[in-house]
């Protein structure tokens, strides 16, 4: 008997030390965003939640109708998770760079909360550098945006030979570091932060409430491809960033965020960690990653075993945060992990002849029959399946 108790007591210390592993990552997180993350953790055991970027604001045929939704459209329910995008609101504009209101974007993400549902937010901020200057015409995604890290010497975008050769990198040109304590433009980003973080303070649900989302910014930065991407910034410089980020929202009042680290393709842990910023700032790893096929099938398994694997062992969150419409092969593969959702990106609305495309047309179709099966399958979780969780 005295050895079945003290078998008993080591079970129970082991069960509790699981328990506080997962834990939100701000120390004075609201009650709000302290229940949405052990939500997401209870909701990982049932199954993975379906989300789909800008769900409610637009679709392939449509702009801002009421309680639309292309997934809604072909399966009668709305996805679990809805992503939104904020880029260019540090600008002080009123659209996103996705042409979207900031005030049609606070208006569903009121609705979507109000509903139950799970909410998202990237940020693809503008360049800190290239976006000051005046004398460039074109870029891809428009002089200054997000992916305007060089000098562009071909192609439709072959810039004039009055535009100085450059390109942002990590011993040149970086951003990143112009934007960190002592850079030449760090007072600059503060202000931008602040408008930030004055927009999200006006999320608030009927009670006054902070409404708690997750917030994914710096996203994909194993990629070359935004300024804060990796080559643009050392691994410590980009982890600098997402450390100010975090504290200067916290240092707003804002608690009520779940930050979820983000990366890239990437075919290792030692690859996926590089510019960790630190348990105390992240509550969610996540990837994003586009593609189908066999070798997609192989390589994104392989990267969802051991990202999961981490999250586990940090007592994180894990997330599938971007990629293209999913396949069968690839629901099947999501079922073999602990993950809080996938997320497809967005329906951006097309053109009269994009939309009657045969191309297109097959396309959609055959994503809506796939839409339909996993809205069969009682693992993949819409709204209405975690409306009561």
């Amino acid at each position: 008997m005295k050895y079945c108790y003290i078998i008993f007591i080591f079970l129970l210390i082991g069960c509790n030390s699981s328990l506080t592993k997962f834990q939100p990552s701000d120390t004075h997180v609201s009650p709000e965003a302290k229940e949405m993350f052990y939500r997401l953790l209870n909701l990982q055991d049932k199954g993975v939640m379906c989300g789909h970027q800008d769900d409610l604001l637009y679709g392939y045929t449509w702009w801002y109708e009421p309680e639309r939704s292309d997934i809604k459209d072909v399966v009668g329910d709305y996805p679990a998770v809805v992503g939104f995008e904020l880029g260019e609101i540090e600008t002080g504009r009123e659209r996103s760079l996705d042409s979207v209101s900031f005030v049609q974007i606070t208006e569903k993400v009121k609705y979507f909360h109000k509903k139950k549902g799970i909410i998202t937010v990237s940020w693809h901020v503008i360049n800190p550098v290239t976006s000051q200057w005046t004398h460039r015409e074109i870029s891809p995604n428009g002089p200054g945006s997000s992916w305007d890290i060089r000098k562009f010497t071909a192609g439709k975008y072959k810039e004039s030979d009055s535009v100085e050769d450059f390109e942002i990198k990590a011993g040149s040109v970086n951003a990143v570091k112009s934007i960190l304590p002592g850079g030449e433009n760090h007072e600059m980003f503060n202000r931008w932060l602040n408008i930030l973080a004055d927009y999200f303070l006006t999320w608030t649900d009927d009670n006054g409430k902070l409404i708690p989302f997750i917030f994914r910014p710096w996203h994909e930065h194993s990629g070359t491809f935004f300024w804060w991407g990796r080559e643009r910034c050392t691994d410590e410089e980009y982890a600098a960033l997402w450390r100010n980020t975090v504290q200067f929202l916290r240092d707003k009042g804002l608690h009520n965020i779940l930050y979820a680290y983000n990366t890239d393709k990437v075919n290792s842990l030692e690859d996926f960690m590089r510019g960790y910023p630190g348990d105390d700032y992240i509550d969610m790893l996540s990837i994003d990653w586009y593609g189908q096929g066999a070798e997609f099938n192989v390589q994104v398994d392989k990267a969802l075993s051991f990202c999961s694997e981490e999250s586990l062992e940090r007592g994180k969150l894990f997330a599938l945060s971007e990629c293209s419409n999913i396949s069968q092969d690839m629901v099947n593969i999501l079922k073999k992990y602990k993950v809080s959702y996938f997320l497809t990106w967005r329906h951006a609305p097309l053109s009269a002849a994009m939309a009657s495309n045969p191309v297109m047309e097959k396309r959609i179709e055959e994503w809506n029959l796939q839409l339909k099966q996993m809205y069969a399958d009682p693992h993949t979780l819409f709204l209405n399946d975690i409306q009561n969780n």
